[in-house]
This record gives structure tokens, sequence and C-alpha cells, in this order.
């Protein structure tokens, strides 16, 4: 099986990625709403020979799902992209700028398609060379989460395409994000807790609106809104373990219509970060209590929505194929640990959580290219060198995953290798 060869493909494809990836660049989508983006993905797939879903996803469908399937017996493997980009203004000069005014791919995403797609083009071009199933999964609305049209609750992509079925009959998961904190090309991964769960919260307090003149009358939602990021903070620095590693911010706050009328209606929203699933729940439920007791102190009253984050846990055997697979397809001096998790959020846990897997990072700094700018930044830019080695590393998972697949039918030990250890100065 001569995987060098399939390597050097990845290397001619290297002008078609750059231009897929500053097309899609250049008309970013938010969310959930990502037609454009989805269709040209559908079609890059389909014009390959690959069996295309369109459509995917319970709750909004806005997923694509290209299958590769061998005659072969061998594992079923999922290796997945995010779609979406972020409500951010850019301000690179680039001629791929964004022409969707505020929109921008500020986190990669852009890159992390155009990677899987190579790596689908360089598969499917070699397809007698692998054996069971690969999914190509790519997901919308991994930055955040929106009211499902079923039911009413916060759905991510990640979720979404889970409840429409994708990881069925997965042995193994696999995702990469690029990374501004390593140099071009280097693959760190982490050894189990790579991403913090990122829960999101949205709370609505009601009161009654009136005039300034006669306060008595009116139940003040604005006051509400302030009095509870007050009582939170207090709470989450006197009722939180402080060993208990915890990010918390709120983000938005919205109330009243005009400087001299008291607010009806106040809304906020925020973000709370940790590792523990116990302490995920032990926040919301200190959320509740508080403004529980503030509308009743009011006499008001509120309604709350969350998005309860999950924490990112690499599996091991999955941690080691993917040191192997760096190590192969970019060099021994290519792969490293990553001694400490980003307390960023990831909804590629959701895949972990179910199907053993691994999620890596993939430098992309490169100071003489001026991409230096961290992720989310209206400034942020990837080296592109970064979208054939990227591709390599999807095709190289393959690979190590097919033979850690006839390995285990022979019972033959795996994972043996000898990883570098990475600490940012």
């Amino acid at each position: 099986m001569n995987i060098q060869a399939v390597l050097a493909y990845v290397d001619t494809l290297r002008e078609e990625l750059i231009a897929l990836r500053r097309d899609f660049h250049k008309h970013p989508e938010l969310l959930f709403e990502v037609d454009r983006t989805a269709e040209k993905v559908a079609d890059y797939l389909s014009a390959l020979g690959l069996q295309v879903q369109r459509h995917v996803g319970k709750h909004f469908g806005k997923g694509v799902v290209g299958v590769l399937t061998s005659a072969r017996p061998g594992p079923t493997i999922v290796l997945r992209a995010d779609m979406d980009a972020l409500a951010i203004h850019e301000e690179n000069t680039a001629e791929y700028r964004s022409e969707n005014v505020g929109v921008m791919h500020a986190c990669g995403h852009d890159a992390h398609m155009t990677m899987l797609l190579g790596a689908a083009k360089a598969l499917s071009q070699h397809r007698e060379m692998w054996s069971g199933t690969i999914k190509f999964v790519f997901q919308p609305a991994e930055e955040s989460a929106l009211p499902s049209p079923i039911d009413g609750r916060m759905i991510s992509g990640g979720r979404d395409m889970i409840e429409a079925g994708v990881l069925e009959d997965a042995d193994l998961c696999f995702a990469l994000h690029v990374w501004p904190e390593l140099p071009t090309g280097v693959v760190g991964i982490h050894r189990k807790e790579a991403m913090a769960a990122s829960s999101h919260f949205h709370m609505t307090f009601k009161g009654l609106n009136g005039h300034h003149s006669t306060p008595h009358l009116a139940v003040d939602a604005l006051s509400m809104a302030v009095q509870f990021i007050s009582d939170v903070k207090f709470a989450l620095a006197a009722e939180i373990d402080p060993w208990e590693t915890k990010v918390f911010a709120f983000g938005t706050l919205h109330a009243g219509t005009a400087i001299n009328a008291i607010a009806g209606e106040s809304k906020l929203s925020g973000t709370y970060r940790v590792f523990h699933p116990k302490l995920t729940g032990q926040i919301h439920q200190l959320l509740e209590k508080r403004a529980d007791a503030v509308a009743s102190t009011y006499g008001g009253s509120y309604t709350s929505q969350y998005r309860l984050g999950t924490p990112l846990l690499n599996e091991t055997s999955a941690v080691q194929l993917t040191m192997q697979a760096g190590q192969l397809a970019l060099g021994d001096d290519k792969i490293v640990i990553l001694d400490k998790p980003s307390l960023a959020g990831e909804d590629f846990a959701l895949y972990v959580q179910v199907v053993p897997g691994a999620f890596a990072f993939i430098g992309i700094a490169n100071p003489t290219a001026e991409t230096v700018y961290p992720l989310h930044h209206p400034l942020f830019n990837i080296d592109e060198e970064v979208l054939t080695q990227g591709a390599k590393l999807f095709v190289q998972w393959v690979q190590q995953a097919g033979e850690a697949y006839a390995d285990q039918q022979a019972g033959v030990p795996l994972f043996k290798t000898k990883p570098m250890r990475y600490n940012k100065s």
C-alpha cells in the first residue's frame, strides 16, 4: 500500500485547495444559514464520485455527508469539518476578504473544510487502497446553537448531525483545528482533556414598563438584570470550589427603549467553561437559583434557555494513532503533546462522547506571512501552506486506522511512538 504516493498527490492539489479556501473565505455564512457553503461542499464531493447526503440534520437539515465505501471489510471512520463563520467584521485587506459585511471566517473553518475536501479527493482518487467506509462530515453551527424548530432545545450543528445518525456504525472519529499558537504544520494533541465544556445561557427578566416619575408603579427589568449579574458573580466566588477550573463571563445585555422609561424587559446572555460535567450542572443550578431569587424580590418573572456544554476528551488509542499519523505524514518533529487543555469549547466533544476519537490542533503561525493573530480576531488569517498539511493528516488518519483495524484482527500490539512535548514559551 503506497501511502507516500497518496501524500504526494495531495501536494499537487496545493493551488486548488488555496483557491477553494479563498472562495469559502469570501463567502462566510453564520450558524445554520450555510446554504451556499453546503451546496459547494456537496457539489465538490459529488464530482469525486462519493455518495453524497445533502440536508443532513434532524432539526435544521443543513449538513453534508460524503461516503466513500470499499468492497473490502474495514473500519468506519468519521472525519469531520465545520462550515460556519462568525459575526465579526473582517479588517484584512486581502483580495479574498469577506464579501459578507459583518461576517468572517475568523476561526479557520474555511481551512478545515478545504483540508477535508482535499483529503476526500486524494482518498477517492486512490480508493483501491482503502478498506471499510469513510464518512466525510461537514457540519453547520459549531460556533453556537439555536432553538430547535422541532422541540425548542438549544441545538448545535454537531448535535443536529449526530441525532440524524452520522455516527451510526462508526468505529473512530477525527477532527482538527487550525491553531495560531503552534508553528505552521506542527500537530498538537492532548492526551485526554483537550477543550472545555462551553455552556451558553440566555436569561430574560420580565417586569412592568413605567415612567421615571412613578417608579413605584413599575417593575424595573433593567435593575433585575444588573442585580442578577452582581449576585451571580458573588455566588461563583462564594459557592464554587476555588480549586475548580472555570471561566464565566456575561456577553450581552439589552434593556429599555427610552431614556426616561423604566424597562419592562431585559435580556442577557453569556458563557461558562469548565472541564467536569458535575460543575456544568452546579453552575446551571446556581444561575437558576439566583434568577428566581431576583425575579421574586422585584416582583417580576424570568425565563431561561441553555446549551449545556460537554468537555472534549480524547480517547487514548485514538491519541496514539494521531501521534503515529502526524509523524508519518508530516515528520517526526511535527507532532507534540500539549500540556494544557484549552478553555475554548468545541462541539466535536459530542462526537467523541459517542465514538472513540481524537481532536488535533495544527499550527498556522508564520510571522513572515503575518498569520499571527488569535482566533476570533478581525485580522485573523492562516498560512495557506497548512492546507495540504492538514489534508495529509486526514489521509494518514485513515491509513493508520486501517492498519490498526488489521492489526487488531491479528492480535498485534499497537501504538508504539515517542512524541515530543510542547511548552509554549
